[in-house]
């Protein structure tokens, strides 16, 4: 059976993933102190968005080896969201429920976007990495 060709990025698994974890962060960002707007929570918000738009513009591009520099930008901004989330838990912003879910959601974003680069190396190195 011919698989099904890609439309646009919101039929990656990965983008679809990624947009959720960002819709958390965001809902978690509005229960923290009123004393934190322009400081932690702006961090947590822009590195959680820059993950979805990153993998977005990758697959907009032309070449895998494009794709690819975006997917590492990607995963450049889960390590920063992963720290600030860290942080944020460390201060008491976030609470261990509510940790729990994120780290869940972060880990299996993580483990998808480094999947991701894998096979997409592969491609590019004709089959090894």
């Amino acid at each position: 059976m011919a698989q099904e060709q890609l439309r646009t990025h919101k039929d990656l698994v990965l983008w679809q993933r990624s947009m959720r974890l960002a819709a958390d962060v965001y809902r978690y960002a509005r229960t923290m102190p009123r004393y934190e707007p322009i400081g932690l929570v702006t961090q947590l918000q822009r590195s959680a968005v820059s993950i979805p738009s990153n993998i977005a513009e990758g697959a907009g591009r032309r070449t895998t080896k494009e794709f690819l520099s975006f997917l590492y930008i990607a995963r450049g901004s889960w390590a920063e969201l992963d720290t600030q989330m860290l942080l944020a838990h460390e201060l008491g912003y976030v609470n261990d429920e509510e940790m729990a879910h994120m780290r869940n959601s972060l880990d299996d974003v993580g483990r998808l976007l480094n999947s991701v680069i894998v096979a997409l190396r592969r491609r590019l190195n004709g089959g090894s990495c």
